[in-house]
């Protein structure tokens, strides 16, 4: 059966649809010994020989995937390797022995919940926009914000360059020295989303910690901590894509 080569690779486990993307972009992936950089090229695992960076990958009917939970502290990238030497999450999963990639990022100053798998089908589904996947992020941020800019970032807003953000559910919390905590619910992940929300409105976030993913909650685990899904966690994913 044909189907396209970045969903295969990520169904076998490479990588997430988006990063296998990157790879027959860069000329990575070759199929039957010739480089492919076109992508919707399709392919029949069956019949055609396929690989990256030079080595052959294979779909394995009876494959166990696995699902690890992080609390992400900050002063980490999301990332398992940084030519910079920087600190980046691995550092945290020293006893994981499965090849296992980041669902979707925190940046470098962020903190919370991590999902990371090798089932490239959950990522692609928690991280695609059309799927509209609901995160929830505790946010502190400078100042406090009156109601009526509120609104106006829950309504939806557009800022420079056409960059577009979508309407949200926002919450005020608490303030503390001045400063409001505000609940985040949002169904998008653009890059530094939350905090360009937050410069837009004259309220630049200080302190941001995602909560929930979906169905999965960030519970019972210090920063630094991970744990795996457990099988009605990962159920539930699968239930809601």
């Amino acid at each position: 059966m044909y189907e396209r080569l970045q969903k295969y690779l990520a169904r076998v486990g490479i990588a997430s649809r988006r990063k296998c993307e990157e790879l027959i972009l860069q000329g990575l992936v070759r199929v039957n010994h010739r480089v492919v950089t076109k992508l919707g090229t399709k392919v029949d695992s069956q019949k055609d020989i396929i690989e990256v960076k030079g080595k052959e990958v294979k779909l394995v009917d009876n494959k166990k995937y696995t699902y690890i939970l992080l609390n992400k502290p900050k002063g980490y990238l999301t990332s398992l390797y940084d030519p910079y030497n920087r600190p980046t999450i691995l550092d945290f999963l020293k006893g994981v022995k499965e090849r296992i990639y980041p669902v979707g990022r925190l940046d470098y100053n962020s903190e919370g919940l991590l999902l990371l798998t090798n089932d490239g089908e959950i990522t692609y589904a928690l991280t695609h926009p059309s799927k509209k996947i609901e995160k929830t992020y505790i946010v502190k941020v400078k100042g406090v914000p009156s109601l009526k800019k509120l609104k106006l970032l829950s309504e939806g807003i557009v800022l420079k360059n056409n960059y577009k953000i979508s309407s949200c559910q926002i919450r005020l919390i608490k303030t503390i020295n001045e400063n409001a905590i505000l609940k985040i619910k949002i169904k998008e992940g653009k890059k530094r989303q939350i905090r360009k929300m937050g410069e837009y409105i004259g309220h630049p976030v200080l302190e941001l910690r995602r909560i929930q993913m979906g169905p999965i909650r960030l519970k019972g685990l210090k920063p630094g901590e991970y744990r795996y899904l457990s099988k009605q966690e990962v159920e539930n994913l699968k239930k809601i894509i």
